[in-house]
């Protein structure tokens, strides 16, 4: 067994943790005042709901363990995982301990679903949150992450190749997706949850442009940061070494959101005539969400082009939710759905070996296409019929006077910001 990668492993699921607090400061921030604790707390109970299911069951169903060599079906349970059992056992010769790899993954879980709580801000129920959160990590996460990640825990290991999105596909078309650290299992499927939910929830009170002003932008900055510095361990990390994959990802993840920062700031000025604080940290994490597929396959001239494209059209992205008239609070869909199908996308040209200007065929693209489309519409799906039945059956969205007068106080008894104690 490898120390060294072992260490590495749980350094990176520790980086990829510390990213959903920031998340919550990154939403809180672009909240009204108000509602910031709410916001916050849709974040952190990710954090402990998918923390419990994946030990529960949630491993069990995304790392099936099959014989070796073959393919995945796609919804697929490991009964002898429950709880982690079958992964308490090393086996003979792997790199490094299944449970290393296990609360990598957890993490990964827990950010994805914190995601989508970004676009039913200022107007969420908590309890109806969770138990959406529930079944939808269930019924589409889990089995998504099997998909895409389910790639074995080392070559000499008892852990079989199977995810049909990443392995599968290569049978029919010599060439499997790529999806290095998850633009489609986290960011295409979050995004595709949150246009779903933001339609079942429908539009806040008083919705048009201009209407919900950010209360802290400094949180934004700081949660983008903690985003960002997060972010190695979700890109390098996804190696699983450290080796000069994990290097060349590393890298990547420097260039491309630096790359975005700029290019958001530059479309905010010609647009706006100011950049923005808030456009400069939504800058950098549209630059990291289209980076995430595609941080081992590419040179990094080409994940800085890669950043400039992401940033310029994820800044002009946020303004369908106005033209096309649905209230996604946070630009989850603007920046993680547009940002993941861009860098999924562009891989099928610019992958090292076999995108379009390397290889000369569409091949790649044509599987990078289908693996994105496939869970996009899998994930919208399921998620508003599970949103609509959480709306209908328990309710969903809070009174129409408590959004107005803001929600931390009537849903969680608390106030963001006490500013003077009048208790005497």
């Amino acid at each position: 067994m490898d120390q060294g990668n072992t260490a590495f492993i749980l350094i990176a699921a520790a980086l990829v943790l510390l990213m959903t607090p920031g998340l919550a400061f990154f939403y809180g921030g672009l909240v009204k005042a108000k509602s910031v604790i709410s916001m916050m707390m849709m974040s952190f109970g990710a954090m402990g709901l998918m923390g419990v299911l994946w030990v529960l069951y949630g491993y069990s169903i995304a790392f099936p363990a099959t014989a070796e060599g073959t393919t995945q079906v796609p919804w697929t349970i490991d009964p002898s995982n429950f709880g982690l059992a079958a992964a308490l056992e090393t086996p003979e010769g792997a790199a490094y301990p299944p449970l290393a790899f296990v609360a990598f993954q957890a993490t990964f879980a827990i950010i994805t679903v914190a995601l989508v709580s970004g676009a039913i801000a200022d107007r969420a129920k908590f309890g109806a949150w969770m138990v959406f959160a529930a079944i939808w990590a269930t019924v589409v996460y889990f089995p998504v992450a099997s998909w895409v990640f389910n790639f074995g825990l080392a070559e000499d290991a008892s852990f079989a190749y199977g995810g049909w999105i990443t392995h599968g596909m290569q049978d029919v078309f010599g060439v499997g997706a790529i999806d290095f650290a998850g633009g489609t299992a986290v960011h295409i499927n979050a995004g595709a949850a949150a246009l779903a939910l933001a339609l079942v929830l429908g539009k806040r009170v008083g919705f048009q442009k201009g209407a919900h002003v950010p209360h802290n932008p400094p949180f934004v900055l700081l949660g983008a940061g903690l985003l960002w510095f997060g972010w190695f361990g979700f890109n390098a990390g996804s190696e699983l070494a450290a080796d000069g994959t994990a290097a060349l990802a590393f890298v990547n993840t420097i260039a491309a959101p630096a790359a975005a920062l700029l290019a958001w700031l530059i479309v905010e000025k010609i647009k706006d005539g100011k950049p923005t604080s808030v456009g400069a940290a939504s800058g950098a994490v549209a630059g990291l969400v289209a980076i995430t597929p595609a941080c081992a396959s590419l040179t990094p001239f080409w994940a800085i082009v890669l950043g400039l494209v992401a940033g310029a059209v994820c800044a002009l992205a946020i303004e369908l939710k106005f033209k096309l008239g649905f209230d996604d609070s946070l630009d989850v869909v603007g920046i993680h759905l547009v940002g993941g199908l861009i860098g999924t996308l562009y891989l099928g040209i610019f992958a090292n070996g076999t995108g379009l200007i390397y290889s000369g065929s569409l091949t790649q693209l044509l599987v990078q296409a289908i693996a994105a489309f496939a869970v996009m519409i899998y994930s919208f799906v399921l998620a508003f019929i599970i949103g609509f039945a959480v709306d209908k059956t328990i309710g969903f969205r809070v009174k129409n006077e408590d959004e107005i007068a803001g929600i931390d106080t009537v849903v969680h008894g608390e106030e963001g910001y006490v500013l003077s104690d009048t208790r005497g």
